[in-house]
């Protein structure tokens, strides 16, 4: 049985024929990607005063530039949407080398009762000082804005909480599941864990060398 070849003119025109074909393919999917919105996908660990303000900032700020924005908050983050937990969200001065603080203040005396609403107060007053919404006020924005504040499912039912335990506004609850689907596609993803310090940074401050 013979086997045709294909001549080289033919050959040449097969493989333009091909390549107009992807560069078609690539036009589109550029196009589609210029008309969908960005989007952002943050998961919020920590409930403290230092860990809320960032997923909030960027969230907000991101959903005002028109991007698809949404918090997954987890573990102790559902304190920031918790009706009740979030009027108190706080800071801990111990083991925070890192915070600005008008004097020094030693890890033994941070432990000291009274330490961690001065620290609060101190935090929160600098802030405002500096014209910085609020915690209420950017979680606020973050709903006007059409944030997506999703509260994880399987830390609620660890933590017993109900879904009337949270702000009005807060999306469905989810697993992790359904939110890495959302957050997929997402063009920036943002998870923030609190790194472990070493004894050198904890003795001799931030950037310490060993």
């Amino acid at each position: 049985m013979a086997i045709e070849t294909m001549s080289p003119a033919g050959s040449a025109e097969l493989e333009a024929h091909v390549q107009r074909l992807v560069d078609e393919h690539l036009r589109r999917r550029e196009d589609e990607k210029e008309l969908k919105p960005k989007k952002m996908a943050i998961i919020a660990t920590k409930g403290t005063l230092d860990w809320a303000y960032p997923p909030l900032i960027l969230a907000g700020t991101a959903a005002s530039l028109g991007w698809d924005a949404g918090i997954f908050f987890t573990f102790y983050g559902l304190n920031i949407v918790h009706k009740t937990k979030s009027k108190s969200i706080g800071i801990v001065p111990v083991g925070n080398p890192a915070m600005p603080m008008p004097v020094p203040v030693p890890n033994l005396l941070g432990a000291l009762p009274g330490m961690t609403p001065f620290a609060t107060f101190m935090m929160k007053r600098k802030f405002k000082s500096k014209g910085v919404a609020s915690i209420p006020e950017l979680t606020a924005l973050c709903f006007e804005a059409g944030v997506k504040m999703i509260p994880c499912a399987m830390t609620m039912d660890v933590f017993g909480y109900k879904e009337s335990d949270f702000m009005e506004g807060c999306d469905a609850t989810c697993g992790a599941a359904h939110f890495l689907s959302w957050a997929s596609d997402a063009d920036v993803r943002v998870f923030r864990r609190s790194p472990r310090p070493s004894r050198y940074q904890e003795r001799d401050g931030p950037g310490a060398a060993r």
